[in-house]
Order: C-alpha cells, then sequence, then structure tokens
C-alpha cells in the first residue's frame, strides 16, 4: 500500500430542512474546491431557534481529503 496523508477540515452546514440536508450541503459546497474527499464524521447537530420555532438545522462535519503529492 502507498503512503499516503489526509488533511481534516471542520465545516458547518445550514438547511431549513433537516440536519442530513445541512450535513449535505456542507459536503456538496467542499466538494467543489477540495479534491478527494475521504471520510465525513458528523460531530455535532443543533438549531436555530426563533419564537419558539426551529428556523434551521445545522450539522457540524468534520471531512478528511487527500493530499496530492507533486512530481519532482
Amino acid at each position: 500500500m502507498a503512503e499516503s496523508t489526509y488533511k481534516i477540515i471542520e465545516l458547518v452546514g445550514t438547511s431549513d430542512k433537516s440536519w442530513e440536508e445541512a450535513a449535505k450541503s456542507a459536503i456538496e459546497t467542499a466538494s467543489k474546491s477540495l479534491r478527494d474527499l475521504r471520510i465525513a464524521e458528523i460531530t455535532k447537530l443543533d438549531m436555530t431557534i426563533q419564537d419558539s420555532k426551529v428556523t434551521a438545522y445545522r450539522a457540524r462535519v468534520s471531512v478528511s481529503f487527500k493530499y496530492v503529492r507533486e512530481e519532482d
């Protein structure tokens, strides 16, 4: 197996529908500028409340992606 190096970053996605949509939004947005996303782990879920009603769902997601070695 070849040696690999991965970076882990934290993202926060939001949705007015669900935590699943919030997490999906975070990954889909990150995938537009990052390559080789590997693993996503939801680390925290919370909600925004206004006037006693849930107005938004937030998902904090740790995501790993592979560093690409530049050729010498």
